[in-house]
């Protein structure tokens, strides 16, 4: 599957440790001496915290989502890195951001301290999370981790363009660039997404992990656009554990209607969508259509009520 802006590139470890191992290990990080020192002077909000979990239901529940998501997205980043990256990458920061037609971006030194430190960000845009199979959500994380190892080991292109460099090392890890993202699609160029290579470094870690229980556990229900079909996806027929072509919308997930996202406002019956194309492509039909471009080879998403309309999916750098 090929998003519209497959890639967004703004401004530009152990791989089998589960999620079980990791809250180990966190626990472990605050009982060391150094640890509670640094964070000797807040007890009081600590434990205030804990407490309204003990108290709250679905403070208890929110607190678990929150921990979940984040463990998951830094589980997968770790993995990779100490696999795809020999250890190489410095870490950063991942976030879930809603950015318009693209499954994700990187952003180099986005976050700083008040000692001077900095750190890279990694965004994933979870309106598509629910509605693409669990490998496209890896891709992302692989793709937006190479946009970061040549922010420090390499040559980036201009702003958004994925140059040959990125390519080649795209290709190292096991991903083929393509801005269809399919076989046969242009190696180079500013909107970029990519597929697994058969037999590639890639599917091995991602077989290897997902093996390992590996899941996602919250997703987003207002999806950007209808769930796509995992035949789709050009990861079809690689040996690869069932969970990878997942969908969470075909696994008990229930979406919001596309029509009834927070903010939309559609005074008329029809909704405008918009492709990827440049220039875009427009057309205009009832709301809640799922439709595909044939030149660009990426969905429509919808906006709801014509020109005047609230974009119903996210915003784009």
């Amino acid at each position: 599957m090929a998003p519209p802006d497959f890639c967004c590139c703004q401004r530009e470890q152990p791989a089998k440790l589960c999620i079980a191992q990791y809250t180990r290990i966190v626990k472990s990080m605050d009982r060391h001496p150094m640890h509670q020192k640094k964070h000797a002077s807040e007890p009081i909000e600590r434990l205030q915290v804990v407490r309204e979990a003990e108290g709250s239901p679905s403070r208890r529940a929110a607190l678990s989502a929150t921990g979940k998501t984040y463990a998951e997205l830094e589980l997968v980043y770790d993995a990779f890195n100490a696999k795809l990256f020999g250890g190489q990458l410095p870490g950063c920061l991942l976030t879930l951001q809603r950015e318009k037609r693209t499954y994700g971006y990187f952003s180099s030194e986005r976050f700083g301290n008040t000692r001077g430190d900095t750190v890279d960000e990694i965004a994933i845009n979870p309106a598509y999370v629910a509605i693409m199979p669990l490998i496209e959500v890896l891709q992302t994380i692989a793709h937006e981790m190479v946009h970061q190892w040549q922010a420090h080991f390499g040559k980036p292109g201009r702003t958004r363009y994925h140059n040959e460099a990125f390519g080649n090392k795209m290709e190292s890890i096991g991903l083929m660039p393509s801005h269809t993202g399919k076989p046969g699609g242009r190696r180079t160029g500013d909107c970029m997404a990519d597929y697994p290579i058969d037999g590639g470094l890639f599917l091995i870690v991602c077989a290897e992990l997902i093996t390992n229980d590996f899941r996602i556990s919250w997703y987003d229900r207002f999806g950007a656009h209808a769930p796509i079909s995992p035949g789709d996806h050009p990861a079809v027929g690689h040996d690869l554990p069932e969970a990878a072509m997942a969908i969470a919308a075909h696994e008990g997930v229930v979406l919001a209607p596309l029509s009834n996202k927070p903010g939309a406002t559609n005074r008329s019956n029809r909704s405008k969508y918009a492709c990827g194309c440049r220039p875009k492509i427009n057309v205009w039909g009832k709301p809640g259509l799922d439709l595909s471009c044939n030149v660009c080879f990426s969905r429509f998403d919808e906006i709801n009520g014509g020109e005047d309309a609230t974009v119903v999916t996210s915003n784009e750098d």
